[in-house]
């Protein structure tokens, strides 16, 4: 099978590549790669993702996955660890200073949130009230895939993401956020990407009442 190869910093310079394109048996598994890269001894700290997902050297591999090589920061002085990812769907009113509890980090030097509430008018008509509704196992699994993916990409240092389901009044919060970073152009960027991807791909859908009827509104309104 074909695997892609990401490689940052040190890595790139000693590789002189930041992508390769590797072949491996069959039931390869994320801690095979690096021999098969022919760069020496793997350095100390060292950790893995795989699509983009911090992995660990036993997840088995698939033709077209992509492993990434994560380097320690700051030189070696600090190791790279796993962001802190929280998820959660509810029916409870969500609360965006618990989430920003959830993230707070001693590395931080940002935090960035978002809050999405409920409108009182939508496409020309008066909104009453909201209904969400969810597939809520798979919505969970989709945020948590959103959440590290955009801290992977933008190197958050922790993540929470609370969506409402059932009825939600005008006013009241349906969605919140909160991303820590050490600096805030990567907190700003990771937050953005995540309610953006989760309009699209996270399975919940809204139900807009009016005086009149009720509407049910599309994928990423």
């Amino acid at each position: 099978m074909r695997i892609d190869v990401r490689l940052f910093a040190a890595l790139r310079e000693r590789a002189g590549a930041s992508r390769l394109a590797i072949e491996l048996p069959d039931g390869a598994r994320a801690g095979d790669v690096w021999a098969r890269l022919g760069l020496g001894d793997e350095p100390a700290g060292l950790a893995v993702a795989v699509n983009r997902a911090y992995a660990d050297r036993a997840t088995a591999l698939a033709d077209g996955d992509e492993v990434a090589f994560i380097p320690p920061v700051s030189g070696g002085a600090e190791q790279a660890v796993a962001p802190r990812v929280h998820v959660r769907m509810t029916g409870e009113p969500l609360a965006l200073a618990a989430c920003v509890a959830i993230v707070e980090h001693p590395g931080a030097g940002a935090i960035c949130t978002f809050a999405g509430t409920v409108r009182d008018r939508s496409r020309g008509k008066d909104v009453e009230h909201l209904d969400y509704e969810s597939f809520d196992e798979m919505a969970a699994v989709e945020l948590d895939r959103i959440a590290r993916a955009a801290a992977l990409r933008h190197g958050l240092l922790a993540v929470a993401v609370e969506h409402r389901s059932g009825r939600v009044a005008i006013g009241e919060t349906s969605v919140v956020i909160a991303v820590a970073s050490a600096h805030r152009g990567a907190a700003f960027d990771g937050c953005r990407e995540i309610i953006e991807e989760l309009k699209v791909s996270v399975p919940i859908w809204k139900k807009e009442h009016y005086a009149d009827g009720a509407e049910w509104i599309g994928r990423g309104s």
